[in-house]
């Protein structure tokens, strides 16, 4: 009999709150099924169970907060041998949605086979859900997190003025609506607001919501940041190095490739840097790695971490698992996917557990060049800035090429300078290349 445990989902992740199960006591269970969702201080992420079996019992309820490692289901292992009784064929319209959103579609009596998914690839997703459920012309737009919020807080939709797109209501407004009804002196009414917003899951904006200015990371999320990153300076003796990358050649290639390819599939320089970091980082295995124990332990393969603003303040880093052997066409796809689900909390486990190398681009901020804190236990950080108009000196002649500065931040105890000067040469080297990436 074994156990399914509250998994640790970053090496900053001390607890995590059970939000939902996603399957019922006395379903049969496959290892990669994802039977529950969790939330973070960083994002709520849906968990894989990784065994076989059948879920004989719930230890825990949703909406608990408790400690990494601790159990929260028994799954009992299937019998060795062939089944007595042949599995249920999945139906072909599951394979369009994940077990959240059957979920959500059962819980709002919605059929799948009816409805359009707007994802990739034609997935369904929450929102598609959401809009076959409720007919703008018949109800309040408000998403589902609003609604469970406003059920949790004893909130009036129809007094609710809502900021997302095309008025709607999100959970934001509900909570502005709740403590402005109990006044600034009801503790008792924020702290309901509080249990309320660890009770449900994280909202994805409605499809064609324009960019707004995030709001505030809470609390929570700054103090998650903060021990991480104490930790990495205290702990880490870092050394920093840096180089100029022309990209002339790189992006000449992607251009002549782009006028081939559908808009949809067609590349951006991160991808190309992304992928030359990948090979980068397996050519040079030094900085592939975690430091544990203290000594160094080198990766099997490429885990890059993809450090990912989120929408409400604070980061997360999902990665692209053997991101050197991907083809390039998908890492792009792989890329946006994953930046996608992060910033809509809708990650799984297994996209955010250790990640040995991380690169961290802030060039569509602007910014030049970025000297990143190495996620614990890696042991090696990239930073990329914006790519930008410099003047290059090409066979004597000068000449305005676009380029990069490509930085990394390493630690003193797993390398040298040198090994680090080693992987940024490497990175040159196979921008100058784009073919081969």
């Amino acid at each position: 009999m074994g156990e399914f445990t509250m998994p640790s989902l970053g090496a900053d992740m001390d607890e995590g709150t059970l939000v939902e199960w996603l399957v019922a006591e006395g379903a049969e269970v496959a290892r990669g099924d994802v039977v529950a969702v969790v939330e973070t201080s960083k994002s709520t992420i849906e968990v894989e169970c990784f065994e076989s079996g059948t879920v004989t019992e719930f230890l825990v309820e949703p909406g608990t907060t408790v400690a990494v490692g601790t159990p929260l289901a028994v799954i009992t292992p299937a019998a060795p041998g062939p089944p007595s009784v042949p599995r249920v064929p999945v139906p072909v319209e599951t394979t369009l949605a994940t077990p959240l959103v059957r979920h959500q579609a059962a819980a709002e009596g919605v059929d799948l086979e009816v409805v359009h998914g707007t994802g990739r690839g034609g997935r369904i997703r929450r929102v598609d859900v959401a809009r076959a459920s409720r007919p703008a012309s018949a109800r309040i737009a408000a998403s589902p997190l609003a609604r469970r919020l406003a059920d949790s807080l004893g909130v009036d939709l129809s007094t609710v003025k809502g900021t997302g797109s095309r008025g709607a209501i999100k959970a934001d407004d509900v909570r502005a609506a709740a403590a402005a009804a109990a006044g600034a002196g009801s503790k008792e009414r924020t702290h309901a607001a509080a249990v309320g917003r660890r009770a449900v899951l994280a909202e994805p904006p409605p499809a064609g919501t324009a960019t707004v200015t995030p709001a505030a990371p809470t609390a929570g999320d700054r103090l998650a940041i903060a021990r991480l990153m104490s930790r990495a300076k205290r702990e880490i003796p870092h050394y920093y190095l840096a180089t100029t990358i022309d990209l002339a050649a790189a992006l000449e290639w992607m251009h002549r490739q782009n006028s081939t390819l559908p808009v949809s599939e067609r590349l951006v320089p991160a991808a190309l840097l992304l992928k030359a970091v990948a090979l980068a980082a397996r050519e040079v295995p030094e900085l592939n790695g975690h430091w544990k124990e203290d000594r160094f332990v080198p990766a099997t393969g490429v885990r890059l971490g993809t450090a990912v603003s989120l929408r409400g303040g604070g980061l997360v880093a999902p990665a692209l698992a053997d991101a050197d052997r991907m083809p390039l066409g998908d890492v792009m796809a792989t890329m946006k996917d994953l930046v996608l689900r992060a910033r809509h909390g809708r990650l799984r486990a297994s996209e955010t557990a250790d990640p040995t190398v991380t690169v961290t681009n802030l060039g569509d901020q602007g910014v030049e060049s970025v000297l990143g804190v190495i996620y614990p236990p890696q042991v090696a950080m990239i930073g990329l800035g914006r790519v930008t108009d410099r003047p290059v000196a090409v066979d004597g002649m000068l000449a305005v090429h676009p380029t990069v500065t490509a930085t990394l931040s390493a630690d003193h105890r797993a390398t040298d300078g040198a090994t680090g000067a080693r992987f940024l040469t490497a990175l040159d080297r196979l921008l100058q290349h784009p073919e081969d990436l």
